[in-house]
């Protein structure tokens, strides 16, 4: 009997508690969750990979401790110094492979630690693997010294003598006197610097244009150049002054060179214009290594590279991705809200105008590639070929916009991301009230005012959403940049004090670029590894910054017409 009672109670218990789960369902707080959940499912993810990035990236601009490590191998004894960079353990098989004594091994795995041991023109390979059970003593010597040279990589050893002139200077005190030496060479680099890129560079230049008269002139049949003879002269005597000055700054940067010895004991001669920094990573206290660290980071936004881009800044690839995208955004603005605005507010809706429609939506699927190789034959080939032919005769058959160069991979990035402003326009302007258009009319204003001074500046934050998608997509495009401008060194940059300032025909360096060259191309994959993910962080750093410039102003721009939206 009490089993009897109790079933219709747990029945409908039950029941009810089926019901409940049902309403739950049908209220549609459980995709609510299930959204949220996805939504920071994918934040974590993101922020763990740009933490990631951050970390491998800046970690290398670390001034880390330089360990002296003496090792007994089946080869030999040896004893190398320089930086532990990475830790890994690897398996017994994967040991025995490259190994015989397999059985000094403790355990499955065994431990090993890659130095970047530096040195790498008289001691080669400058990053080499260490096992750790190989290891007989390690220390760390507090009179260790990294040199960073502008070529050869770094340079790990201990001071034996500064020379002058081949004569030894014997000082009192060898590591002032050394930074002292340094900051002179790197004045004497930067007055180098600045006359080959300064005043030979503008005389380079002027030679150039005077040559180019000299060709125009001829092919219009005039025979007298005398004027320009003059004017050439007078360019070759300034030539020969600063070639002078140039030269005696060189014989200054020749005077000075050091002797160091590395690990194993051997002692090697570096000429002193060839240094560029220099610590003692085993000396330094916290702060010191602080402000070494901030250092190199300036070092890294604001010099050109070295090395085939495995040492050194990334100054022309940072100036040439925000110029280019800043171009860009200039170039694809105006097209993408014309068109949006005629397809929206001028053309007659109908079959025709859906066609457009779909084509626009189907262009931002197209492949990359696709828009670099009709850039190369539109832009570069035909327009450019053509410009040439009107108006650079006298320097071909050498191609002046016949080539790639910044505008054209500015124009090839906005025909590739202009159907995206060109969406998100139309979506702004459908979103206005048709009272408002109305009503400007009716107060006598014709349809050019209504659209440029209501319809348009309602609909910018639209405008601004599609730039933001824009930016976005164009900054970290590479495929199609290869084949309308981007190199792996430029000579100049694409703004110079040389008249029109902005050369557009110019070939420029691109972050992307040089992501891919480090990562694919590199003849020292190991040196750079560091600098792919720093650059790429710098790269994500700037898509950052520019989608934030645009979101501020957009969310500014709404808040100012979101009354009359309502």
């Amino acid at each position: 009997m009490e089993t009897s009672e109790k079933l219709p109670q747990d029945i409908g218990a039950f029941h009810r508690h089926r019901v409940g789960i049902g309403s739950w369902f049908k209220s549609g707080d459980p995709w609510i969750w299930l959204t949220a959940t996805a939504v920071g499912a994918c934040i974590v993810a993101v922020l763990g990979l740009l933490g990631l990035i951050a970390f491998k990236g800046l970690a290398h601009f670390w001034p880390a401790d330089v360990v002296t490590i003496d090792y007994e191998s089946e080869f030999g004894q040896f004893r190398v110094a320089g930086e532990i960079v990475q830790r890994e353990f690897i398996g017994r098989d994967q040991y025995m492979e490259a190994s015989s004594s397999a059985s000094q091994i403790e355990g499955d795995q065994a431990e090993r630690w890659m130095l970047k041991s530096g040195n790498r023109k008289i001691d080669a390979p400058d990053f080499r693997w260490v096992y750790r059970h190989e290891i007989v003593q390690q220390v760390k010597d507090r009179d260790m010294i990294v040199f960073e040279r502008s070529e050869w990589g770094n340079a790990y050893g201990t001071l034996v003598d500064i020379k002058e002139q081949g004569r030894s200077v014997a000082p009192d005190n060898p590591w002032g006197e050394l930074q002292d030496r340094i900051e002179r060479v790197s004045d004497l680099r930067d007055q180098s610097r600045r006359i080959q890129k300064g005043s030979i560079n503008r005389i380079n230049y002027r030679l150039e244009k005077l040559r180019l008269e000299k060709r125009n002139r001829e092919l219009k049949g005039i025979v007298d150049h005398s004027d320009l003879e003059n004017e050439r002269e007078q360019l070759n005597a300034e030539y020969g002054v600063e070639e002078r000055r140039l030269r005696e700054i060189t014989n200054q940067l020749d005077r000075d060179e050091i002797e160091i010895q590395i690990a194993d004991g051997r002692v090697s001669t570096i000429p002193m214009r060839n240094v560029i920094r220099a610590w003692q990573p085993n000396e330094m206290s916290l702060w010191s290594k602080l402000g070494h660290y901030f250092s190199s980071i300036w070092i890294f936004l604001s010099q050109e590279s070295r090395e085939a881009n495995t040492e050194g800044g990334v100054f022309p690839a940072l100036f040439g991705t925000v110029l280019m995208v800043l171009l860009m955004s200039v170039l694809v603005t105006p097209f993408g809200v014309i068109a949006a605005l005629y397809l929206r507010e001028y053309a007659k809706q109908g079959p025709f105008v859906q066609l457009i429609r779909i084509a626009v939506n189907n262009l931002a699927g197209v492949p990359s590639i696709v828009y670099g190789v009709f850039g190369l034959g539109f832009f570069v080939y035909l327009v450019g070929g053509s410009i040439d032919d009107l108006f650079f005769k006298a320097a071909q058959p050498a191609p002046t916009f016949g080539t790639p160069g910044l505008m054209w991979a500015s124009l090839t990035l906005a025909l590739l991301t202009v159907p995206v402003v060109i969406v998100s326009t139309e979506e702004g302007l459908t979103r206005i009230p048709s009272e408002l258009r109305e009503g400007s009319l009716a107060l006598g204003a014709t349809k050019a005012e209504t659209m440029f001074k209501i319809i348009l500046p309602m609909a910018s934050p639209s405008i601004l959403t599609g730039i933001i998608l824009a930016i976005a997509r164009a900054a970290g495009e590479v495929a199609p940049l290869m084949l309308v401008g981007v190199v792996k060194l430029a000579p100049t940059l694409p703004i110079d004090g040389n008249f029109p300032f902005l050369h557009l025909d110019r070939k420029f360096m691109h972050l992307g670029f040089h992501i891919y060259d480090l990562g694919f191309q590199s003849p020292n994959v190991d040196a750079a590894r560091p600098l792919v993910f720093a650059t790429a962080f710098l790269l994500v750093l700037i898509i950052v910054a520019l989608n934030l410039t645009a979101i501020t102003l957009r969310n500014r721009l709404e808040a100012r017409y979101r009354g009359a939206m309502l």
